[in-house]
């Protein structure tokens, strides 16, 4: 019974870093490029985001290759900052948009670029190993309505529910 759970819980871990079906990661990704600060525009709204506004994430390189990640949005109700930080690192190649990332000890849970700006790296579309994760993130806190139609169009062609979108307040 022991070996059973045991079993269980690895599938469900490896799970977490799967993808999406019908959604590819973007080839000749560059983390260089990606590294800095980009701004939240839109999401499907999580609990571990509810409330937050002002939503940016930072990715920084580490000496052992992994990218720190950090998470800060602001919360109105409490009129407090929130901040998690946690590490990324490549699923498979490195020139893939399919990371990996844990903001709690060994639970990893995929983080998938699935369209990138490949000329500028100004925007990205990102989701995690199901439907329930959507973020659109940018290098300036405002974008475009043709920006916003792009990643609109893009997510309902990957089936998700757009409907449910939080349009993130800069």
């Amino acid at each position: 019974m022991k070996i059973i759970g045991i079993v269980l819980s690895a599938l469900a871990l490896v799970s977490c870093t799967g993808l999406p079906r019908n959604v590819e990661p973007v080839k000749e990704f560059d983390v260089d490029r990606y590294l800095g600060t980009w701004y939240e525009v839109a999401r499907l709204d999580h609990r571990f985001e509810r409330g937050l506004s002002q939503v940016t994430a930072e990715y920084a390189l580490q000496d052992d290759g992994s990218v720190r990640v950090t998470n800060r949005g602001y919360k109105e109700e409490t009129g407090e900052w929130s901040e998690a930080e946690g590490k990324a690192v490549f699923v498979d190649e490195e020139d893939v948009g399919h990371l990996k990332v844990s903001f709690f000890g060994p639970f990893y849970s995929s983080y998938v670029v699935f369209e990138l700006d490949d000329e500028d790296y100004q925007y990205a579309f990102v989701t995690g190993h199901n439907r329930k994760y959507l973020w659109f993130l940018s290098r300036t806190p405002e974008v475009s309505d043709a920006l916003k139609s792009r990643f609109l169009q893009q997510a309902e062609n990957a089936d998700f529910d757009t409907s449910e979108l939080v349009w993130v307040a800069q």
